[in-house]
């Protein structure tokens, strides 16, 4: 005989699961106390991230039985509660909700709702993407600045190549300045950069100037 979970959420401890255990109950489910699993998380943290959910899966053997009242107990969007089911259903397990009518959503109705889910879960992608996007273009339209702020200013890579000619140590300035040693690597590594590109300048403005010192000759 099948062996029924149940797995009930609130987000503050201020909410109780009382409810969510009642429609269970109330729908035919007599499920034993021992195997109620209860916790306070926020609906956003991934199912798998979810202590209470993360021991009930390594709980449940193929054949088992899980009931929830709303598809949000199973993951914080549709994307991932697409991954949690599928993960269940390829432990065997049948995974009831209330709220889509007590379907087994592992079964063929339970499949084509999945389709729907899905459906939702690639235009929730797709959107994201598409926002992102429409974010970037006008972040960039605006001048602003894209990624992370860098760690260190300017005149403080400066400051930092300055006292690395001078004898200090990468780790040293590291620990002055809070950062990294690849930070203090890189700017010195930039401004290595830059003074050689400034050195082949005058150069090429120097070869340039003989170039047309030697045309005026020959004219």
């Amino acid at each position: 005989m099948s062996r029924i979970f149940a797995y009930a959420r609130v987000s503050t401890i201020e909410q109780t699961t009382d409810n969510q255990l009642g429609e269970i109950r109330a729908a035919g489910f007599q499920v034993q106390p021992r195997r109620i699993v209860a916790e306070t998380i926020s609906g956003s943290i991934a199912a798998s991230e979810r202590p209470g959910f993360a021991k009930l899966i390594d709980r449940l053997e193929e054949g088992d039985i899980l009931v929830v009242t709303k598809l949000d107990r199973l993951g914080r969007n549709a994307m991932d509660v697409r991954k949690t089911v599928d993960q269940l259903d390829e432990l065997g397990i049948k995974v009831h909700c209330l709220a889509l009518g007590g379907v087994d959503l592992t079964s063929p109705a339970g499949r084509m709702t999945m389709g729907v889910i899905n459906a939702v879960a690639e235009f929730e992608r797709d959107l994201l993407i598409e926002r992102t996007q429409a974010g970037l273009i006008r972040a960039k339209s605006e001048g602003k600045t894209l990624g992370r702020p860098p760690r260190l200013t300017e005149d403080q890579k400066r400051a930092v190549v300055s006292k690395l000619q001078d004898g200090a140590s990468v780790a040293r300035l590291a620990r002055d300045y809070g950062v990294s040693r690849l930070t203090i690597s890189r700017a010195r590594d930039k401004y290595k950069e830059q003074g050689k590109a400034d050195m082949s300048e005058p150069a090429k403005n120097a070869d340039a100037t003989a170039g047309e010192g030697a045309d005026a000759h020959s004219a």
